[in-house]
Parts: C-alpha cells; sequence; structure tokens
C-alpha cells in the first residue's frame, strides 16, 4: 500500500482514538509506517473455490438464526468501536469499571497500540479485497450498513481481517499482560468480541481468525519498544490502584452466563441448524 494511503488511515483511527480518550490531539502508534509488515503472516483470504470460503458463507447463514437472541444483543453492542465503549466492554473481565476518564495512561496505551495493528490490518484489507458476507448471502446485520461504506472507494468496505476484532484483541493482549491473574477472563471477553462480528454478519469468521493473528503479531513487534514498555509500567500501576479504589462493573453475571456458551460448537454442519446463545434448542455449555 502506498505510504500516503497507510499514513492517512493511520491518522484517522489516531483522531478517532484521541475523541474516544477524552483529548483533542492525534495520537501516534510505536511503530514506524514501514517498519512491520502482517500481509506475510496471515493466510491469504479465501476465495471461491477454496474450502473456507464455503465454510465462511455456512458460518453466515447458520448465525443468521440468532437474530433477537441475547448472543445477538451483545453483538451489536460490541459493534461500537470507540475507546470508552472497548474498556467498559472489558470492564467485566477486569474485575473493575474502566473508563478513559479513570485510567487515562491505559487509555492512551490501548489506543496508541490499536493505531499500530489498525495500520496493518488496514494494509491486509487493501491486499485481500475480501468482500463481506452479507454482500455475498442475503442476510440481516447487526448494525446499519452505512457504517461498514468506505465513502471515499464508493463501496462497501473490505471483510479480511476484521479491524473491529484486530482492535478487541489488541485491548485483550494489552489488558492481560497489565493483570494476568484476569487473563483467562479477558482472553475470553476478547476472543467473544471478535465472535460479535460474525454474529453481527459484519464479517466472515476467517476475517476474525484473521484478525486475532493480525493483532498477536503486531503486538509482538510493538512490545519490544522502549515507549510502549514505559507506558505499559505506568498503566499496570494506574490499573493496580483503580482495582483497589474503583468501582466495580456492572451486569457481569449476565455477561459471565452468555460467554460460558461458546458459538461455534453450536452451529450444525448439516443444514438443520438450532440457535445458539439463548435460542430455542440450545444444547448446554460447551466451552
Amino acid at each position: 500500500m502506498p505510504k500516503r494511503i497507510k499514513a492517512s488511515l493511520g491518522a484517522a483511527l489516531a483522531l478517532a482514538c484521541a475523541a474516544g480518550a477524552g483529548s483533542a490531539e492525534p495520537i501516534a502508534g510505536y511503530l514506524a509506517p514501514d517498519e512491520f509488515g502482517v500481509v506475510d503472516i496471515v493466510e491469504p483470504a479465501p476465495r471461491p473455490g477454496d474450502p473456507r470460503y464455503e465454510t465462511d458463507r455456512e458460518i453466515f447463514r447458520a448465525t443468521r438464526a440468532l437474530i433477537g437472541t441475547p448472543r445477538w444483543a451483545l453483538a451489536t453492542s460490541d459493534a461500537r468501536l470507540d475507546t470508552a465503549s472497548l474498556l467498559r466492554d472489558f470492564s467485566c473481565a477486569a474485575g473493575v469499571a474502566l473508563t478513559p476518564e479513570e485510567a487515562p495512561r491505559l487509555a492512551r496505551l490501548l489506543d496508541r497500540a490499536s493505531i499500530d495493528t489498525a495500520r496493518e490490518t488496514d494494509e491486509a484489507k487493501a491486499v485481500f479485497q475480501r468482500h463481506r458476507p452479507y454482500t455475498i448471502d442475503e442476510g440481516q446485520i447487526c448494525q446499519a450498513r452505512e457504517e461498514l461504506y468506505d465513502a471515499k472507494a464508493h463501496r462497501v468496505s473490505y471483510d479480511y481481517p476484521s479491524g473491529h476484532t484486530t482492535r478487541g484483541w489488541t485491548y485483550a493482549l494489552v489488558l492481560a499482560s497489565l493483570a494476568p491473574d484476569r487473563a483467562q477472563r479477558i482472553l475470553e471477553r476478547g476472543r467473544a468480541y471478535g465472535d460479535s462480528r460474525f454474529v453481527c454478519g459484519a464479517h466472515n469468521e476467517s476475517a476474525v481468525e484473521a484478525g486475532m493473528v493480525s493483532a498477536t503479531a503486531t503486538m509482538t513487534a510493538v512490545a519490544g519498544k522502549p515507549a510502549y514498555q514505559a507506558e505499559l509500567a505506568d498503566a499496570r500501576t494506574e490499573l493496580a490502584v483503580l482495582r483497589v479504589s474503583g468501582k466495580p462493573p456492572q451486569g457481569c453475571a449476565a455477561e459471565t452466563d452468555l460467554l460460558k456458551e461458546r458459538v461455534m460448537p453450536h452451529l450444525s454442519t448439516n443444514g438443520d441448524r438450532q440457535a445458539a446463545m439463548g435460542a430455542p434448542g440450545m444444547q448446554g455449555s460447551n466451552r
């Protein structure tokens, strides 16, 4: 991707992150734009004729059975991508109510890291040019379709890897390193945040997996940066204080029960599908 395009994508996310964190100034990531490349690390996107392509279609059609269930409601909530919403989404997993106001160092750390991971995922999107599932098969999605439209390119934005998953998994990786005693819950929530994208129908399941790989690979490069390590230490101290003095998160019992049920094990591959996550006919928990 040309440097000017990559820079513009990074700047756009920097502005969004700064707004979500309550700052008027854009922020930059920890990596130089051409320092790392994830395109050769993630698997190429599925194409017609690839078994993964048909599997994605099957998953999209099967998950339309989740419309109107509690899992659909969670996917709808997870579609919000701003900093405050992401911090709220991970509050139960972290064990304390997280907000940009109560944890500004944490918010800045997460948003700076997200600049790097988003840039790599956006470059991969431009290379693979995979179409979103609802443009291939008819089906309702959990967010307004205009939110997924790239006005500058005059088309729906590309699918693979998932940008929401990349950002959510970035948050999960960083938070798990800051609170290792909560790592299990935090990573489970990060996984569920990615699952929400194919439950929503905004992304194919393969794009969710690619988003996790993209974020993990990029964060491996970010982790070696002295600036990241310094801000990580500051955020760890801030979070430790907040976990003692902060407010407890709300609605955690319902979220915990919902996340015990994974989406994929409940999707039949023989055409006789049953809805999962609160839909009729769901079987017991399968983690």
